[in-house]
Formats: C-alpha cells, structure tokens, sequence
C-alpha cells in the first residue's frame, strides 16, 4: 500500500476536533510540473501545427505580404485593382479622418491576409503537383528530359528547414493501378514459375476475372481510393497484421541488433543509462517535429512521416477477433523486466529528464534488488507470446480491474519496455555463431521476458550488448531503425562513457525508488499463461537463426561493377536458392510506398523470366559474354520493378484490396483466391543506414549487425519461405545477412540446407557474380575491406 499512499496528493480524516488535512508537497509538485509539461507540448504542438499548416511559406512571410502591400498602397498605387476599396465598404463607418485611416489599413490587411493565404494554397498545389511526378525515377542517368528539368522546380517550392510532418498536406495519394495492367504483371511474375500447363489454367483464370468480377471490385476500390487518404494502409493493418490470431512472436515481430565489432562499455546499467537518455531525446525532438523528414537519397524528395506519430507510448491490446493499436499522447516512464519482476521507473524528476548517471543508478537499483517476482507474474510475458484469443480472454478476466489492472497500465502506457538479461549476448572474436544465438534472443528471449505488444522492447545484457525488439502492425521496420542508429550513434559519439565505463555526470540523492509492480495472479490466469508459454516455446524451437558478414567486398565494389546493388543482391539469392532446390520460387522483397500519404510497403517479386534466364545460362555453363548479357537484362528488369513499386504500380497490394473487397461483398474469385494463397518461398528485406549519423570512414568498426525477422509462412509444413534475410548496406564495408528457417519445414527437412548452410550459398553466388562481372577485381586487397578488430569493451 505504500505505493498507493505516496500517488495521493492530500489525505484528510474527521475528528471531533474538525478536519485534520495532510497535504503532499511531493505530489503536488509532481502534479505542477506534469501539468506544465502537458501545456509545454500543447503550445509546441499548436506552434508547429501553425508552421506546417503554412507550409513551404513560413507565418513570418505574412507580415513581409502585408508591409509590401502597405507600401506600394504609399506609392499611391492599388495592387488589389479596387478589392481594398471593396472590403472597405463593408467595414463599419464612422466619421473622421483617423478612422478612415484605420478602414483603410484593416482594409490592406486583410487583403494581404487573403492574398498570403492564395500564394500558400498556390505554393502546396504545385509542390503536391511537382511530388506526383515520378518519371524522373525511370530515366537514365545523365538523359534528363525537360519535363524532368521542370520538375525540378520542387526545389523551389520544397521550403526551407522543413518539420518533420511539413509535408503531409502536399505528399499525393497513392494510385489505384489499371486492372488490366495488374493482371497483366502478374501473369508474367508467375510464368517461371509454372509448366505450360499451368500458366495456360491461370491466364484463362485471369481474363475470365478481369472481364467479370475483377471490374467490378476494382469500382469500388476506386470509390475508396476517391474518399480514403490511401486505399491501402488501414486494410493491411487490420488484415494483415491486427486480424491474425497466431501469436506475434516470430511471426510478425523482428528485432535490431547492436554494434557488432564494438562494445561500448561491459557495465549493463551503463550501458542502458546512456542509450535510455538517448531514447528520450529523441522522443524529445519526435515531439517537437525537429527531425528532418526522411528523403530519398540524394533528392529533396520527402517520404511520409505519418508512421512516426506512434513510435512512442503504444501498445497493441489484443481482442478476441482482431486487436487494436492504442497510442497515449505522452508517458514521463517506462516499464522494466528483470528477473521475473516488473518496475515503473519515471524518467523525469523535478520537471526534468533524468541524467544518463542518474538513470544508471536507477537500473542498476533494480538489478540489485533482492525481492521475488509475485506468484505467477515470472512468466506474466509469455501471454504476449503465444496465441492472440487466449490472451484477449486473460486480459479481459484477470487484468479488467485492481492491482492487476493498476499493473498492467503501467505497462502498456509506458514509453516502451525494457528488458535487462541475465544472459550474455553478442561478440563473435572467438565463436561466429554467437551472433545466431544473439539473434535468436532478439528474435524471442526466454519467451516470456519480453513484451512483445509494445511498440518496441530494448533488451540488455549482462555484458553490455543490447538489441531490439519490434512490433510491426504499428509501423515498419525503417521508422524504427531510424530512432535505432540515433540511439547507437548519441551513445558513442556523444554521451560517452568515463574510463571506468560508467556514464558520466552526477547522481541526485533525491531521486524516487522504481517503483515494484504488484500482482494477483489466479491459479487459473497461471494455467493460461503456462498455456500460452508452451505454444511460444515450441514456436521459439521450431526457429533456426544465422546471422553473418559478408566481408569479402560491399556496396561500393558492386557500384564499380555498374550494376546496382539492390539487383546484385536479389540475383545471388535467386542464384543461391536454385542451387539449393533445383528450382525457382516466388520472392518477396519489401519495397515502401511513402512516396505517397500513410504509405506503407509494396512487394517487388523478384524473381522474374529474366532472372530465371540468367540463372538458367550460369548454371548451364554458357559463355561468359551472354551471361552478363542476361545478368543485365535482369538487374534492369528489377530496377524497374522496384521503382514500379515505389510509384504506386505494385501489383501486390492492389490484389490484396481486390480481395478484401470480394469479402465484403461475399462473392468467391478462384483468380484472387490462388493469387492470395501462392506461397512465398523466400521473403527478403532490406534495412538503410542513416549514414549522416555515423562515420563509417574513420570509424568503420561501429558497424550495426542491421536486423531481421522470423519466417512468414503461414503454414510451417507448406513451403521453404523461411530464407528470410535482413541487409544492411555500408559503403566498402560489407554486407549483413540475417536468415531465419522453421526446422519443421518440410524442405527444411528434406533439402541439404538449413539457415546456416543456405548462408554458404549465399557466399558462394556472391563470390561467382562478381567473378563474372568484374573477373579483374576478384583478388580482393585487404585495402579495399578493413575488418575491424574485434573489442570487447572501449
């Protein structure tokens, strides 16, 4: 109860002798300066909402408007051609010189207001206008068309030093692709994929379907698209991820990973003091809109910051047929696992954020207190773990009220979750398939020591390494990779450590305890969450994870070669899965679509007839001269295909709203029903490095693993598309991969390759497409590729 004595403010009994009144000066404070901070971020968020409404003029070119009117009105001039005069004779009337003065300059105000408002109307219509235009991404490098030169007046229009949501308001809506050009597209991303046989059944499935049914669905696809901000977003976070019943662990979370030659510091509270304080900040500037918008490299052109919004302060809660994302507008704390127990520890004390040195204090009073977690709240985690119904039904049952429910806000309107292991983590001096094992925790833990509903959980080890763990229904990976890199990045290079590698600064002796949180756990709620940990467990084992570096050459020795690494990329898989299988399979790479308002991802399938061409021809031992002749043809085929995607020419996701559209008006297509149900075999991502905030140049060794993610096949017996693989790309460094396989897999079982094994095809195809493309760069100098030399410790 002495938690709850300490939350009030004032307490007051009755006695004979009157009302006897104590009053907390410590709560009263607290609630102050809450409420100051509350206001603080309602004035900023009105200020910005201000700055961006105007957006690319700034407020200030108001009155710069209405001084120039002014003036030229001095010059005896009318700028307004009578409209002055106009509003003039509808103000109120008064005689006397001076107040005809003031009609007069009321009059000129307000036309200049008027005319400000017009030119930033103007100035958003033609940025929108200039952002819709997307051919510039198609053309050759050096041949400029002039429309393209014209359209490069998006410099001009595009504003400067612009906030993070500036913008929203002129970003196009995503298009609705031609039906015809759907089918048509998807009909040539199957053909490698099939017998004669079968590409003949599915092309009179596609023309009876675009014929009939499929113009009808796409009417009301276009319908949605003329009212909704984009036709897609809202339905693949509902169907996709929020409607699927099996438990997210895995199947939907993935997870970053930490400096992989370098460990800042071994001491674990430190380690999360600095990178917590980080977290904060840029919380901080998240809030105050002071981080640039993300751009294309090398353009102005601005991506869609709308998934940032919920970064902070979210959690998924689960329902018995489909869960929901719920944002709080601010949390002054987060929640913190350590050893079976549960804290709220406030990150503010007397109005401000709380030192690096402070919150190590903090965390490590945590880890050295000796109390045990409460009957059945050790593996409390493991509801978040396992399958989705079971745990709405808990929630519902044994967290609606009291402690548990007190216990269970704490948790989820946190900032985020924290979890400090017991276990050590990371390095790979002596022992490379650490990095599996290190993965492999990111990935699921103990199955239980995570909350895997947060928006994100941060995870530290016993010997400093750290990691994440991220829900995806809420954004995807890229927005938070971007607070990642800045966290690793302000760790190192800006708060730093002391020689002990402790954070630095200084501890105030007044700072509150973490506060414990208490649970009633029901012996029927222990044999729910022992339930829900056996399904998480069997999950968890089911996973094999390997994760490596290709060090022999990167990103730049690829761009000598003229070919673009992306497509270099998705080629050696296709090469490496076809020597594994003796086939091809459908290939999933994740492309994004926030070129456009809310846009999320679009798939590029990247196996295509030309790849397969290639393939075929290297395999089949044709001359060098005509497979680089296809290796060509296929790496532009796929540039094409990812720039397709880009600009909102996808075929994936247009099929999928085909569907949903099917469901709800309860009809059947045998076309969209085969589509949606084609396994994809191999599952590909790609994760970009914020290369402005770090220099990889002079410290090549601060190098982040990158990230992956589990399997995504919906049936663990089904199909192979379990070679799931992470990148990320670092010039002249070298390139991560991260490859997850169920061990269930039926391929798994009976192919020569599982994750590991896959990861040395993947090595052997990199190594032979550089041999054929560059046969004068395959003795590699030790020069070109420095591998840092593995550090503990700093």
């Amino acid at each position: 109860m002495a938690e709850a004595h300490q939350a009030v403010a004032f307490q007051f009994t009755v006695t004979p002798d009157g009302i006897d009144l104590h009053m907390s000066h410590q709560a009263l404070t607290e609630i102050y300066l809450s409420g100051v901070r509350s206001w603080k971020k309602r004035i900023i968020g009105l200020k910005n909402s201000v700055i961006t409404g105007v957006y690319p003029a700034s407020p200030s070119s108001w009155l710069f408007v209405v001084i120039a009117i002014l003036a030229t009105m001095y010059t005896r001039s009318d700028p307004s051609m009578g409209l002055i005069a106009k509003i003039q004779e509808h103000l109120p009337r008064d005689g006397g010189v001076v107040r005809k003065d003031c009609q007069t300059l009321v009059s000129a105000v307000l036309f200049s207001t008027m005319l400000w408002l017009l030119l930033i109307f103007t100035m958003r219509m033609c940025l929108k206008q200039l952002l819709s235009y997307h051919r510039w991404m198609f053309e050759k490098h050096g041949k400029m068309s002039n429309t393209t030169k014209v359209w490069a007046l998006v410099r001009i229009f595009s504003g400067r030093k612009p906030l993070l949501y500036s913008y929203q308001g002129s970003l196009p809506n995503l298009p609705v692709p031609a039906i015809k050009d759907t089918v048509k597209r998807h009909l040539e991303s199957v053909r490698p994929l099939m017998d004669d046989a079968e590409y003949e059944r599915m092309t009179k499935l596609s023309a009876e379907f675009e014929s009939s049914l499929g113009k009808r669905l796409h009417w009301y696809l276009k319908l949605k698209a003329l009212w909704a901000t984009n036709y897609v977003s809202d339905w693949w976070e509902e169907y996709v991820y929020l409607r699927g019943r099996s438990p997210i662990m895995v199947n939907s979370n993935y997870y970053g990973m930490d400096f992989m030659y370098v460990t800042p510091t071994p001491i674990q509270a430190a380690r999360a003091g600095n990178s917590l304080h980080a977290y904060f900040l840029y919380r901080r500037k998240l809030n105050k809109e002071e981080l640039k918008p993300t751009r294309i490299p090398g353009t102005l052109i601005p991506l869609c910051s709308a998934q940032c919004e919920r970064v902070f302060n979210t959690t998924r809660i689960p329902g018995e047929e489909t869960d929901t994302v719920q944002h709080w507008q601010d949390s002054d704390y987060i929640a913190v696992y350590h050893s079976g127990r549960y804290f709220r520890l406030r990150m503010y004390h007397a109005g401000r954020l709380l030192s690096p040195r402070e919150i190590e204090f903090q965390i490590q009073k945590i880890l050295d207190d000796p109390s045990p977690p409460s009957k059945g709240e050790a593996k409390l985690g493991a509801l978040t773990a396992g399958d989705r119904i079971p745990w709405a039904k808990a929630r519902m049952k044994y967290f609606s009220s009291g402690v548990n429910k007190r216990s269970l806000d704490y948790i989820e309107k946190a900032a985020f979750f924290v979890s400090l292991d017991d276990d050590e983590q990371g390095g790979m001096a002596d022992d490379p398939t650490r990095l599996d094992s290190y993965a492999k925790s990111l990935l699921h833990g103990k199955c239980f020591d995570r909350w895997f509903d947060k928006s994100f959980t941060v995870v530290y080890f016993k010997n400093g390494k750290m990691g994440l763990n991220g829900e995806h229904s809420w954004a995807d990976a890229p927005v938070l990779s971007h607070a990642w890199q800045y966290v690793l990045s302000t760790d190192c290079f800006q708060l730093g450590y002391n020689a002990e590698g402790h954070c630095k600064g200084e501890v105030d002796a007044s700072l509150p305890q973490p506060q414990k949180l208490n649970w009633e756990i029901p012996p029927e709620c222990e044999e729910q969450i022992s339930g829900s940990l056996a399904v998480a467990q069997a999950l968890a084992d089911d996973v094999d994870v390997h994760v490596f570096a290709f060090e022999e050459f990167g990103k730049g020795k690829i761009k000598r070669c003229r070919v673009s690494p992306d497509a270099f990329i998705q080629l050696a898989l296709q090469l490496a899965y076809y020597r594994d299988q003796g086939r091809f399979c459908l290939t999933y790479e994740a492309s994004m679509t926030r070129l456009f308002k809310e846009g999320r991802t679009e798939t590029v399938r990247s196996c295509t007839n030309e790849s397969s061409a290639f393939v075929r021809a290297l395999e089949g031992g044709e001359a060098a001269d005509v497979c680089r002749r296809l290796f060509q043809e296929a790496s532009e085929k796929h540039q094409h295909l990812y720039r397709m995607a880009m600009t909102g020419a996808g075929i994936d996701r247009h099929l999928f709203c085909l569907y949903v559209v099917s469901k709800y008006l309860r009809v059947e297509s045998p076309f969209l029903k085969e589509v949606l149900s084609e396994p994809w075999r191999l599952s590909t991502s790609q994760t970009p490095l914020q290369v402005e905030m770090f220099d990889i140049v002079n410290y090549p060794e601060y190098v982040s693993c990158g990230g992956g993610f589990g399997p995504v096949s919906a049936s663990l017996t089904k199909s192979f598309n379990c070679l799931n693989f992470g990148l990320n790309w670092k010039p002249e460094i070298n390139v991560h991969f991260a490859i997850g396989a169920f061990i269930s897999s039926s391929h798994f079982n009976s192919c020569i390759y599982g994750a590991n094994k896959f990861g040395a095809q993947i090595r052997k195809a990199l190594r032979d497409l550089l041999q054929l493309l560059c046969p004068n760069q395959t003795e590699l100098r030790k020069t070109e590729v420095k591998r840092p030399e593995f550090k503990k410790d700093l």
